[in-house]
């Protein structure tokens, strides 16, 4: 399943955004559908203990100019791939679980991936991935391309990074399941 929100940069808590009810009930009547034939209690809590949540934005690339507002080995770059996005106030949603897990799909695939850690004194934004994992309890993923001047009115990214996602979310949806079933991962 594919869902993109409105509201995002102002808040997700509109009607339309990834805080509203919309999502978690699209997800209840899909799975009410797919499993017709099984009858039985919690069918949607163990779809989602089996579901897997890549929430995709974009990543603060490094500028050069401005090196000592990443973490030295934490610093992501433009054209070097997707970038996997962690915080330790939950800023994202990553753990070391779902990071594991989706770089695995990049290693499989020969895709590159790059990691970005908030520097601890200093302030992050947030992206729709925790208000989903948290209304859902899904296994969740922060990634996205890395870009300068975030939120400016000229953003920059690399064009490699475009089709390194792509190839990226395609390898997911094909390889994603078979990586699970063999970690045979119970959060």
């Amino acid at each position: 399943m594919v869902a993109l929100f409105d509201n995002e940069e102002v808040g997700s808590g509109s009607i339309q955004g990834a805080g509203a009810p919309t999502m978690f009930q699209a997800m209840r009547r899909i799975i009410s559908c797919l499993a017709e034939k099984y009858v039985g209690e919690g069918s949607f809590e163990r779809a989602i203990r089996q579901s897997f949540l890549v929430s995709a934005d974009m990543a603060h690339g490094v500028h050069p100019n401005f090196m000592d507002k990443h973490e030295e080995y934490h610093r992501p770059e433009m054209q070097k791939g997707l970038v996997i996005k962690h915080n330790a106030n939950q800023r994202y949603a990553t753990s070391g679980v779902t990071s594991f897990l989706f770089q695995e799909i990049g290693k499989i695939h020969n895709l590159p991936t790059q990691e970005f850690v908030v520097r601890n004194d200093m302030g992050c934004g947030s992206t729709i991935g925790p208000i989903l994992a948290s209304g859902a309890g899904i296994r969740t993923v922060d990634c996205g391309i890395a870009q300068l001047s975030m939120h400016s009115v000229r953003e920059i990214c690399g064009k490699e990074d475009i089709d390194i996602a792509h190839k990226y979310f395609k390898a997911f949806y094909q390889t994603f399941s078979s990586i699970d079933r063999k970690l045979n991962v119970d959060l």
